[in-house]
């Protein structure tokens, strides 16, 4: 079965109970940490002036009020509960792979139904972009009305839906409709195969960051990594050329692994740069305790910084 079942997705909402998302949750809710701090005068709502009492940010006084009354003041900002989480979900042929566990267009669709009933049951608006279909580009406005979040888990479970024919990769136009179209301080969560050119997306993740709070998703199937040995193998190319594929050789599998290694490896480095959290998500593993590991991970960094 390539495509998740609609029924089952519906069903992740008692699961993504466990998943809180709102900034205003205690520290130990798993999601607390995607609000992330760092966007300190976006998506933050101005709510009074008083006096500056030490230890407070010099950066937020104001200096009129302090001017006028000879008395240091300070402004005081309440972060803005509610926000919008995007999702740009892969839906390409590249998805409809899996040799253990299940496939990987499965593993995407549990993983955005699990973190967008989170966010719906935070009263946050949930939408996103779906891309690499034979729909081509499927654009859902981010709404606090929970049929937002059925439209886009709907969409994920076509199973008339072939692979687009186009050999343009649908990601970087989903990246700049996201930046087209999102507010200021936004969680964007781009859910996809990441075994692509990553080097030619560094500019719009760059941009995105600059804008909203970053999460990558790779959904990784262990074949990825690891070239299992099936003998001599017929393959077809990109350009539609034939191939015949010694599996077995030693040689074959050294290299196969090298290039997965490479490119996970300039994934890493600018997630690294540019700030970006990442949490791959395999498809022989629970996603639900996947992501649970990964954003506690991601909320015990955001309190180092």
């Amino acid at each position: 079965m390539l495509h998740p079942q609609l029924d089952d997705l519906l069903e992740l909402r008692h699961q993504a109970h466990t998943l809180s998302f709102a900034s205003h949750h205690p520290v130990n809710s798993i999601l607390s940490g995607l609000y992330a701090s760092v966007f300190r005068g976006q998506g933050m709502d101005f709510e009074e002036v008083r006096e500056y009492q030490e230890g407070d940010e010099i950066r937020n006084m104001d200096w009129r009020v302090t001017a006028r009354t000879n008395v240091p003041h300070l402004k005081v900002f309440r972060e803005e509960r509610q926000r919008s989480v995007l999702f740009c979900v892969d839906a390409s042929v590249h998805m409809q792979f899996g040799t253990r566990g299940t496939f990987k267009s499965i593993q995407a669709a549990r993983a955005t139904a699990l973190l967008g009933w989170a966010a719906s049951h935070s009263q946050d608006r949930v939408g996103g972009v779906l891309f690499g279909a034979a729909e081509g580009l499927e654009y859902f406005r981010p709404s606090r009305d929970r049929r937002a979040i059925w439209r886009l888990l709907k969409a994920l479970t076509r199973e008339d839906s072939s692979a687009a024919k186009s050999r343009e990769d649908m990601l970087a136009r989903a990246l700049d409709k996201l930046a087209q179209g999102s507010h200021t301080g936004s969680v964007i969560m781009i859910i996809a195969d990441f075994n692509r050119d990553i080097l030619s997306l560094e500019q719009r993740l760059a941009y995105l960051r600059q804008h909203h709070d970053l999460v990558l998703l790779p959904i990784d199937d262990p074949a990825d990594q690891d070239l299992a040995d099936m003998g001599t193998v017929l393959f077809k190319n990109r350009e539609g050329a034939r191939l015949d594929i010694d599996t077995s050789s030693p040689s074959g599998q050294k290299k196969y692994r090298e290039q997965w290694e490479t490119q996970r490896t300039h994934l890493q480095l600018i997630s690294k740069r540019l700030g970006i959290d990442m949490i791959p998500v395999r498809t022989d593993e629970d996603v639900h305790g996947t992501l649970v590991a990964g954003l506690q991970r991601r909320m015990k960094r955001m309190v180092v910084r």
